[in-house]
């Protein structure tokens, strides 16, 4: 941290008291409105209060400063205002989709960009921005915020710790004020503010810790830079198709190291001057770093292209595509700078970090915003596939528009439960009217069922499956994925289901190995799990002869014999009756 970035705030007394105010009314202010005991439902209104009064309190805590209280005053409450009405117009709690917490990470994002640049424009006179002072408060910024719930951490262990000092001589009032909502939550926001202003006090203490994390952080840029580089090399010899088979991950995998990629470069090349590193090794860890940034983004692409190809727009996939989109600008951005800028890229890179930031900060605010809705544009584009036949509606995921899609989705329903196609009309009304998500149809088990005749085994061979047998081994996603054995046992009435697990042998070549085993019998007429038959066709009498028997201490060992799959003359899973 520079001396300049040092003496900006001088000490001011009366700082700890007032954000320790602040934030114990902040506490109790955020407790009426959140009210007492669990709420399946948030109103907009009560989300907009809530966020004025957290995001207003937090903010002015970070960027308030005695020369200057009018100005910090302002901008905390314009954004605390700004996601206020984010906030309301993005409605109650019950109309979220399952990927609705991206926008409040956006929203975390602009303010967590617009704080510093705030920071660095008001020292600057707000001329052109000063990417030193950016740079020192952005990461400042981090630090505090860490350090100041780490404060808040310590203080509510040690109330718990006097609490139960307290109960040992029989006072339990501390105890019994820790399970107040009342009590606690304004004591979290005291503890905040409190321990942020003794911290910002500290301005050589927390400038120490920066500069250990930035440390760590740049001796780690090699590290990865040798990680990423052998990555990349390796790419020609093995081909991509590895990626795609491996995990449906790899697109947050790789955004997730170019994030990395990111954070090390800046705190490698820091904000310039005597902040530049001298060591050769970590500057061409971070040129490596930075150039790697752009085949990884590039990679991404082909991977959300590929999965939107194949099954379409989501809401979760739109949200890949989007920091798929701003990677890439930050990657060419990048690139640029170290083609252009060459032994100076580092230069470069600060002043376009300026601009990124700038941008970052807009688009993330947009996304925040009801104004951009990934719930219309993948309900439609589902809709599409259905209605064109792309989809069949036995495969169509029916649950995604019940419970992922947000209200475009359920309104969709609600058209589809009028459809005339028969099968469209009953997997809409039995995903409108499933209570959990688990309870609606999504597609996978009639491709799992599909999938059967190219996984599944029978003995003895040229045994027909019943219908409602196959039904039965569907809804095990292992055969869908993987090779199965179904063995009909003497008499037709039992079958036992194998499935194995594929091993990797030494030479490269694939081996398989006896993995899980499942039972099915033909119980009143219907193939089922017979335990679980038994354990529902447990009536109250049985129920009653066990507890006299309790009652009466009845209890007895008897041998019991039992049965078990063996494969190859070894047993395999556990013996049953």
């Amino acid at each position: 941290m520079s001396d300049a970035v040092e003496q900006r705030d001088e000490r001011w007394p009366l700082l700890p008291p007032i954000l320790a105010a602040l934030g114990l009314a902040a506490g109790l202010i955020a407790h009426w409105i959140i009210g007492t005991g669990y709420q399946a439902e948030v109103s907009a209104l009560r989300l907009a209060l809530l966020s004025f009064v957290s995001v207003s309190a937090i903010l002015f805590g970070f960027v308030v400063i005695r020369t200057d209280l009018i100005r910090s005053a302002v901008f905390a409450l314009g954004c605390g205002a700004v996601a206020a009405l984010i906030l309301y117009f993005n409605g109650a709690t019950s109309g979220w989709s399952a990927t609705e917490g991206w926008r409040l990470v956006c929203l975390a994002l602009a303010i967590g960009i617009a704080a510093p640049l705030f920071q660095a424009g008001r020292e600057g006179g707000f001329r052109p921005l000063s990417y030193p002072l950016a740079h020192d408060h952005a990461w400042t910024n981090a630090v505090l915020w860490c350090l100041a719930w780490a404060f808040v951490g310590v203080v509510i262990l040690l109330s718990f710790l006097l609490a139960a000092l307290f109960d040992l001589i029989g006072i339990e009032l501390l105890k019994d004020l820790l399970q107040k909502e009342w009590f606690w939550r304004p004591l979290v926001g005291l503890a905040f503010g409190l321990g942020l202003a003794l911290l910002r006090e500290q301005r050589r203490i927390v400038g120490l810790l920066q500069n250990v994390a930035m440390l760590v952080l740049g001796v780690l840029a090699p590290v990865l830079a040798v990680g990423l580089g052998l990555f990349l090399l390796a790419l020609p010899f093995t081909g991509l198709q590895p990626l795609w088979e491996a995990t449906r991950a790899t697109t947050p995998i790789l955004l997730a190291c170019s994030v990395g990629a990111l954070l090390l470069v800046n705190a490698v090349i820091g904000n310039g001057g005597d902040d530049a590193p001298r060591n050769r090794v970590l500057r061409w860890a971070a040129l490596v770093l930075a150039v790697a940034i752009l085949p990884l983004v590039v990679i991404a692409q082909f991977s959300t292209a590929l999965r939107i190809g194949q099954y379409g727009f989501t809401p979760e996939r739109l949200w890949g595509l989007t920091f798929v989109i701003i990677a890439s600008v930050v990657a060419v951005a990048y690139l640029v700078s170290v083609i252009r800028g060459r032994r100076a890229w580092a230069q470069r890179v600060r002043a376009a970090n300026l601009y990124l930031a700038m941008i970052v900060c807009g688009v993330a605010l947009l996304l925040a915003t009801p104004l951009v809705s990934f719930n219309a544009m993948s309900t439609r584009d589902q809709v599409a596939r259905l209605e064109s036949g792309e989809v069949s509606p036995d495969k169509f995921d029916w649950r995604a528009l019940a419970f992922d899609f947000g209200e475009p989705g359920r309104k969709a329903l609600e058209r589809f439960k009028a459809s005339k196609n028969e099968a469209i009309r009953k997997g809409a009304t039995e995903a409108a009217t499933a209570k959990y998500r688990w309870d609606a149809p999504d597609g996978t088990e009639a491709v799992r069922e599909e999938s059967l005749d190219k996984t599944l085994r029978i003995l003895p061979a040229g045994t027909p499956l019943p219908p409602e047998l196959r039904d039965a081994i569907a809804e095990s996603w292992e055969c869908g994925e993987q090779r199965c054995t179904l063995t009909f046992l003497p008499g037709g009435k039992e079958a036992v289901l194998l499935t194995y697990a594929q091993l990797k042998r030494r030479d490269g070549t694939i081996g398989l190995s006896a993995g899980r085993v499942e039972r099915y019998a033909l119980v009143r007429g219907k193939w089922a799990d017979p335990v679980e038959t038994e354990n529902a066709s447990t009536d109250a009498a049985v129920k009653a002869r066990v507890t006299a028997g309790l009652d009466a201490g009845e209890i007895e060992v008897r041998p019991v014999q039992r049965r078990q799959v063996f494969v190859g003359g070894v047993p395999v899973g556990d013996p049953f009756e």
